[in-house]
């Protein structure tokens, strides 16, 4: 492991519990992908019922994968997330690879929300037209400072940003079903037919869209150190926090399909504002920008303390430079979050951050699929670790999930061989680096 400065082993403070670690998967999921996917899927999918169970379906799979997430996290509850246990199930340079493929698809997440609420802010305010990008800098700089004085202030914020961030979700949901539905003002999307297969790759395709909503269901992995009780509350978090998201989902896909014929879903890029429009009138268009900015503002607070996490664990363990590791009083790795504001800067100015989305999706399915089969080795090869929580369903539901990511890895590769091909050549560039840090750092 890298040897430390005094400063740098200033232990992480733990004062977060089971809010936090619900709040943090509530914001760093619920993003604004629940407002455009849902008129990709209605062109995917002839059916409501359909649809909605697309969204179950996907959902529970997410239980599934949190069961063998919880028992990892709370096994070894360090900071950086996943990495840790990929590290000791399958050595360090598996570990250093999985790491940095983590940070990679974490790290240009804060500059897309951070365009995202420039965006709603010039549409609230007309006057800051052309200054989109000044003002997402300026909600990047916000949320910069907020954090940085120490965790009990982020915890703070993400809790409030997550609980308005439902309390308005709610209200667009209890607004739909209030209101008079709309009639089907044109014809009927074709529907696809069982027999001649179109329909399952209709719905497979629908469900990796609403994969895409739900990353971010893992984020208390990356707190686990900073929690006063992890073998009780990782577990509770993961789950009562998967379970909310996935009955928001529900919620506002189901009052989204109660209000609009399935035609103009699939006609509406922003589905949730065409639904707004019929509950609320005139108001909807002012309503759902508020609506979106603090669904974004949750999300954004949220990703701006994962990357710094990462860097943080990966540094502890020789992986990035000591400074890396470096806490100040209120328990906040400083370095890492300003060295994160300053590649997010970057990003926004330069919009490098469309290709890094792109490499995200394979390099999710790795580290997942890695994640799951760690839990497998070390149940074998350290049968005695103090495991607070076991998988539910062990080791078939762990060995389903492997099975699913695997396939999910498969179809990223082919639908997409440019992202795939980057991702290869980055895991072979990687090794050159892991050898100098493992020489400089002795680990």
């Amino acid at each position: 492991m890298v040897k430390t400065d005094k400063q740098s082993t200033v232990p992480l403070k733990k004062v977060l519990g089971l809010v936090f670690g619900i709040s943090i998967i509530v914001g760093s999921t619920i993003g604004a992908g629940i407002f455009r996917v849902p008129a990709s899927i209605a062109l995917l999918l002839p059916d409501k019922f359909l649809i909605l169970s697309c969204w179950l379906i996907t959902g529970l799979y997410i239980l599934l994968c949190a069961s063998s997430y919880a028992e990892l996290t709370a096994m070894i509850p360090k900071a950086g997330g996943s990495f840790n246990y990929i590290k000791r199930a399958f050595g360090s340079y598996v570990g250093f690879a999985a790491g940095w493929f983590d940070f990679i698809l974490n790290v240009g997440a804060p500059a897309f929300f951070c365009i995202v609420l420039g965006e709603y802010t010039v549409l609230l305010f007309p006057s800051l037209t052309g200054y989109s990008k000044e003002v997402g800098i300026g909600y990047l700089t916000v949320f910069t400072l907020l954090n940085l004085p120490g965790i009990r202030i982020s915890s703070a914020t993400q809790k409030v940003t997550s609980i308005l961030k439902v309390i308005f979700l709610l209200v667009l949901v209890a607004g739909c079903f209030l209101a008079k539905p709309q009639l089907n003002p044109g014809t009927l999307i074709p529907s696809a037919t069982v027999f001649n297969g179109t329909l399952i790759i209709a719905f497979f395709k629908a469900m990796q869209l609403i994969l895409s909503t739900y990353d971010g269901w893992m984020a208390v992995s990356f707190f686990a150190e900073e929690d006063e009780n992890p073998g009780k509350n990782i577990p509770r978090s993961y789950f009562i926090g998967a379970i909310t998201v996935i009955i928001l989902y529900l919620l506002i896909n189901g009052a989204i399909l109660y209000v609009l014929p399935l035609n103009a879903i699939a006609q509406s890029p922003l589905a949730a504002s065409s639904a707004a429009a019929v509950a609320f009138g005139s108001w909807s268009s002012i309503g759902i920008d508020i609506i979106a900015i603090f669904v974004v503002i949750s999300i954004l607070n949220a990703y701006m303390l994962i990357p710094s996490r990462i860097l943080l664990g990966l540094s502890r363990e020789g992986y990035f430079i000591r400074q890396g590791a470096q806490l100040n009083k209120g328990g906040t790795p400083y370095f890492s979050l300003l060295l994160c504001y300053v590649i997010t800067i970057v990003f926004i100015l330069y919009n490098t951050f469309e290709q890094v989305f792109s490499l995200a999706a394979v390099m999710l399915t790795v580290v997942t699929a890695f994640s799951f089969a760690s839990l497998l080795v070390l149940r074998k090869k350290e049968p005695d670790l103090p495991r607070p929580y076991k998988a539910w369903g062990y080791p078939y539901m762990t060995i389903l999930a492997l099975t699913v990511t695997l396939i999910l890895f498969v179809g990223f590769a082919i639908s997409d061989t440019r992202s795939f091909l980057i991702v290869a050549v980055l895991f072979i560039l990687s090794y050159p680096f892991y050898r100098l840090l493992k020489r400089k750092n002795d680990i």
